[in-house]
């Protein structure tokens, strides 16, 4: 299987093994005004899968996820999870059925201290069990937040204001995790490090659909990928092969002697 422009093969067929997506958008478009920001945009997202979401600046992904979440209201097409249509629906609503955001640019409340940005992100549950549970869990992914509980939000560092994000998403208690630039502004290190966290986090059972800047990185650990282009699906693939298509290295990996060195087995 090959890596598909627009919708001129089944390339689904193969995932899920026969079972139905999670997360469906069926012919989705969403404007700003007079804007069109996103334009009839299809794709599926399977349990248990990484799904990235790649393309330059202004391609539509964060409109997608905040349209995904009921931020937005697509002006046409249908937004499907676990079989609910669920476009129109309120934020709120969105989070109890079990989808939740970490948006771009964090969005934490600075004035707060950790611990209660943490709370909220609990907000709608009432299982206060299963909340201390995955509040020690998600202090076990992300061990810095632990020693900074009453610190308030706003004096924590990049790298730690954007643990605090995915943490406060986590609490939630989402099947499908909606991810918006999380390596954004990070010292490399932490890019390595927020990458291989959300690795664990999937092997904890959560779903994840990834929208990323770095499409290398990206690329690597996801399953499955889709690439927007000024609003529109340019392209869609397994990960490794839109890591070996030569368009994608050209245009989002640095050109193709940085997808050749991807490809080099060690």
């Amino acid at each position: 299987m090959t890596a598909s422009r627009g919708e001129t093969v089944d390339v689904n067929s193969e995932r899920g093994a026969g079972e139905e997506p999670i997360l469906e958008l069926k012919n989705v478009s969403v404007s700003y005004g007079n804007i069109a920001a996103v334009e009839d945009l299809s794709l599926r997202v399977y349990a248990d899968e990484i799904v990235t979401l790649i393309g330059s600046n202004g391609a539509g992904k964060s409109t997608t996820l905040r349209t995904i979440s009921g931020l937005l209201r697509p002006r046409a097409g249908d937004v499907v999870y676990k079989g609910q249509r669920i476009n129109g629906m309120a934020g709120h609503e969105v989070v109890k059925l079990g989808v939740c955001h970490s948006p771009e640019g964090r969005k934490i409340f600075h004035r707060m201290t950790v611990s209660e940005n943490l709370d909220l992100g609990a907000f709608v549950r009432k299982d206060s069990a299963k909340i201390a549970e995955d509040r020690a869990w998600v202090l076990e992914l992300f061990p810095p937040l632990r020693e900074r509980l009453d610190q308030k939000a706003g004096t924590l560092s990049g790298g730690e204001q954007q643990m605090l994000a995915v943490a406060r998403a986590l609490l939630g208690n989402p099947a499908l995790l909606l991810l918006d630039e999380p390596s954004m502004g990070l010292a490399p290190v932490l890019v390595d490090l927020i990458f291989q966290t959300i690795e664990r986090i999937r092997r904890q059972g959560v779903t994840v659909l990834l929208v990323e800047q770095n499409a290398l990185a990206a690329l690597e650990i996801a399953d499955y990928g889709y690439v927007l282009e000024s609003g529109r699906l340019n392209l869609q693939g397994p990960a490794e092969r839109l890591l070996s298509d030569d368009s994608v290295a050209a245009a989002y990996l640095g050109g193709s002697d940085v997808a050749a060195e991807v490809r080099r087995p060690d």
